[in-house]
């Protein structure tokens, strides 16, 4: 007796800690959903908050005393690596490697992958002009910092920060969602980071932004990075969802599956 009672006491474990899981799960689910919204309020403030005062300032002292900063390391390693970091985000190669990674999305299978990195690779940038072409700040000038090659167009927000917030992070989203743990896996996301990451740096240090350029723009990207990922995953549900290999059961009058 003792024996049989064995697997009762499994099967009467397992039936309690999937209730409990179903206990516990909606508030976690809750409290992420809470956080998640506190953030995209505070990302949202600081942004407008942000742009309020840019509007109305060309520079702030902090903005020049930050990139002199910068300048001041004399490194050649470090310069040529600034420049290295700031290339991708330059035509032509803003279309050559959007062109690239969608081919690649679309020949390994990945098709709607490939038509919401499309989306994000022309969403993004629109954003970028619109807010750059309300708010007109100018670019910083040579007689504040040492500028390495004078570009014509605003300041605020950065496009190469937000071109690589809103392509390149999306493009993390997708390896770290779609790729199993790998040592693969691990050096694109470190590659990938490491670009975002230092891109606002880059652009400080070349003396074609201001640090609060840089900021706006990381907000602003991060905003465009969440709607990219919300119409990737939008799509996905829709429009490329497997079809499972056996159909539902049909269901009798009384609405139960027919068996």
């Amino acid at each position: 007796m003792a024996e049989q009672a064995k697997p009762v006491e499994n099967v009467k474990e397992v039936a309690q800690q999937a209730a409990k899981q179903d206990v516990t799960t909606p508030p976690k689910r809750e409290y992420r959903t809470y956080l998640f919204l506190i953030a995209l309020v505070a990302v949202v403030g600081a942004f407008t908050t942000l742009t309020i005062l840019v509007k109305t300032t060309p520079s702030f002292p902090i903005d020049v005393q930050i990139t002199r900063t910068l300048q001041s390391i004399n490194s050649p390693i470090f310069a040529a690596l600034m420049d290295l970091i700031s290339w991708p985000g330059f035509s032509p190669q803003t279309y050559i490697f959007p062109l690239i990674i969608i081919g690649v999305l679309y020949l390994f299978g990945f098709h709607w992958e490939a038509v919401a990195t499309l989306f994000a690779t022309v969403f993004t940038p629109i954003v970028n002009v619109i807010v750059k072409d309300y708010i007109r700040r100018p670019r910083p000038t040579v007689d504040l910092v040492h500028v390495f090659r004078i570009l014509d167009s605003y300041s605020f927000p950065s496009g190469h920060v937000m071109f690589y917030v809103g392509l390149f992070g999306f493009i993390w989203f997708l390896v770290y969602t779609l790729l199993k743990r790998s040592l693969r896996r691990t050096i694109m996301l470190v590659i990938l980071g490491s670009f975002i990451a230092l891109v606002g740096m880059s652009r400080i240090y070349l003396g074609q932004h201001w640090a609060s350029d840089v900021l706006g723009a990381y907000l602003l990207g991060t905003l465009t990075l969440l709607v990219n990922i919300w119409f990737y995953r939008w799509g996905k549900k829709r429009f490329f969802v497997r079809q499972p290999v056996a159909p539902e059961k049909p269901k009798n009058i009384t609405g139960a599956e027919a068996k």
